[in-house]
């Protein structure tokens, strides 16, 4: 199984979500309807630790887990993991909606060599119901993930590096749709249907439309910050951690707003409006209602602004909580400032509640 992706649970949980640059964890509790974060933290990783998303120095990942579990001092001892939607082939199959789960169990995987590209023995998977089909004849629609049994140890390991127990590995995307529920009631307007979440990482933008608050659309791209930090790096001869400090603490020359920091934000803008034309070019859709910005990039300022007033979409950073209380653990500037990054890791924890 895929780690029981879809199984319910009932211990809390740890979001650990290993990016290219660092690894987040968080913890959350639930009590009278609202949530609390209960721990926090984020610890860098090494160069090229993690290439392309897939994890290329274990024992450097297992580290950075290891310190920011440390620095978090969160209490769950359980963890859950994320795997990037790149790495995971899904398939809605049809299947007779009378079956015991057993016997459903027993005939996906005897009928899985189908739809899955790779020898069984290498991989991965689970499934879930999703309903009666459109087809009738008692058949439901079943949500078939998959994905490289290397894949999903490789991060295990690094979070079993730090003695946590694995007991739940999820996809990206279904983390970012489960961290939606927070960022909705954020939406001004009265009908918002189509959501474009456009995450931007160090090195990957990953595109996640939602409608009606289900995801129908993921798209992966070569572009992130990383970009930012090494036009400093040339522009003021700088090696690239002296220049990825600069753009976060600040000190650069005067020139940087516009010789360097509003190209960058130009290349941003382009790079959204080319996502979204990937997605209507390949679906129904026209426009989308919304965009929200994430990932450590969506921080920069004004950038949210800049996307609004060129592509004539409201623009909102993300920032799933803000209607969350915080537990004296947890420093709230740093968790405010990390916020638009979180929702891999925030979607993980809410995992604890399903």
């Amino acid at each position: 199984m895929l780690a029981n992706l879809f199984k319910k649970k009932t211990k809390a949980l740890l979001g650990v979500d290993i990016s290219s640059t660092s690894v987040k964890i968080l913890e959350l509790s639930h009590n009278n309807g609202r949530y609390q974060v209960e721990a926090y933290a984020s610890e860098p990783l090494p160069p090229n630790s993690v290439v392309e998303q897939a994890i290329s120095n274990d024992e450097a990942v297992g580290e950075a887990v290891r310190r920011a579990l440390t620095r978090s001092r969160a209490s769950a001892k359980n963890a859950a993991i994320a795997v990037a939607g790149s790495a995971v082939i899904t398939k809605i199959v049809q299947m007779n909606g009378g079956l015991k789960d057993d016997d459903m169990d027993f005939q996906i995987r005897a009928e899985a060599d189908q739809y899955i590209p790779y020898p069984l023995e290498e991989v991965a998977l689970d499934w879930e119901v999703q309903g009666p089909s459109e087809s009738g004849n008692d058949m439901v629609d079943v949500l078939l993930a998959a994905c490289r049994s290397e894949t999903v140890e490789r991060r295990k390991d690094a979070a079993e590096y730090a003695n946590l127990t694995v007991t739940r590995v999820d996809v990206e995307a279904f983390c970012t749709e489960r961290t939606y529920e927070l960022l909705a009631p954020q939406l001004d307007g009265e009908e918002v249907e189509t959501v474009a979440i456009l995450d931007i990482g160090a090195t990957m933008s990953t595109l996640n439309v939602l409608h009606e608050g289900k995801s129908i659309y993921t798209r992966e791209q070569l572009f992130g910050g990383k970009q930012l930090t090494e036009d400093i790096m040339r522009r003021y001869g700088l090696g690239e951690e002296e220049a990825a400090r600069a753009k976060l603490e600040g000190g650069l020359p005067d020139d940087y707003e516009s010789e360097v920091l509003e190209p960058f934000r130009r290349a941003v803008v382009q790079q959204v409006s080319r996502s979204l034309q990937f997605f209507y070019s390949s679906s129904q859709f026209n426009d989308v209602d919304y965009i929200i910005l994430a990932g450590g990039t969506a921080s920069i300022v004004d950038l949210a602004d800049e996307v609004q007033e060129v592509l004539g979409v409201p623009t909102l950073v993300a920032n799933p909580f803000v209607d969350m209380t915080l537990s004296q653990k947890v420093n709230a500037n740093l968790l405010s400032s990390d916020a638009p990054s979180l929702l891999i890791a925030c979607g993980l924890a809410m995992r604890s509640f399903d």
